[in-house]
């Protein structure tokens, strides 16, 4: 069975893009086919792989269209879904659409046999879009960094996905991991308040605060492409281990 992914967090800057990129070049080092779909305004995942191309087809194309997934193959057993800045507006084109929750789940219907894994970059919000790759997904998996804040607005990403339980039953969070993590005093307290409310649910791994994450964003490619033996592809191997494991 495929394994549809969804990254999702309504905050900004907790690493979904960075850790989707990550854990999609694992899987198909690894060996794994893995389409990746950039469902952010920003299209920073898109960036990661392609660069800018305004007048290329994209998800927003799709989701408001009803063009066939615009797939690009970007290395040995890895496709992308291009983003566009169009998506940006896509709730405002989607919202008088008919089953508008459902919509990428339709689209990835004829293709999703193609692959083992497919991993959607959610945007930072609990809009129409999340709603989608959440209902679209049989996973999800949300990065957080280990800050006070953060561990408090997951109550409200549990809230959200209570609410989709009316349509989907089994939806639920199928994993937490924490991104840039220090070991001070505070990512300890997080980390340990993150086991304490969502026992089984937190992955052993951490992403270790590591410059060379942030320097891949800029480099095309994910940090597993841009310095393999860094500390944070170290991380994201043994998380894309644990998911895999998890996951099976």
């Amino acid at each position: 069975m495929t394994r549809i992914i969804s990254f999702a967090n309504h905050k900004g800057g907790v690493g979904k893009t960075t850790s989707t990129a990550a854990v999609g070049s694992c899987l198909a080092e690894a060996g794994y086919k893995t389409l990746l779909i950039d469902l952010d305004g920003q299209q920073n995942l898109t960036s990661h792989y392609l660069g800018e191309d305004d007048e290329r087809l994209s998800v927003f194309d799709s989701l408001v269209k009803g063009v066939a997934l615009p797939v690009v193959p970007v290395k040995e057993n890895l496709w992308l879904v291009p983003s566009s800045l169009e998506m940006a507006g896509a709730e405002i084109s989607m919202v008088n659409m008919i089953a508008r929750e459902q919509v990428l789940r339709s689209l990835l219907e004829p293709v999703k046999g193609q692959y083992d894994y497919i991993l959607l970059d959610c945007p930072p919000s609990l809009g129409i879009i999340t709603t989608n790759a959440v209902l679209a997904s049989t996973d999800i998996l949300v990065p957080m960094t280990p800050e006070l804040l953060p561990l408090k607005g997951m109550r409200m990403l549990d809230d959200f996905i209570s609410s989709l339980k009316r349509v989907k039953p089994d939806v639920q969070i199928s994993g937490i991991f924490l991104t840039r993590y220090n070991n001070r005093k505070l990512n300890r307290a997080v980390d340990e308040a993150i086991a304490q409310f969502y026992p089984g649910v937190a992955f052993e791994t951490r992403i270790r605060e590591n410059i060379t994450v942030a320097e891949s964003a800029g480099a095309g490619g994910s940090v597993i492409d841009y310095d393999p033996t860094s500390n944070g592809a170290q991380d994201y191997r043994k998380l894309t281990t644990e998911i895999l494991q998890r996951l099976k």
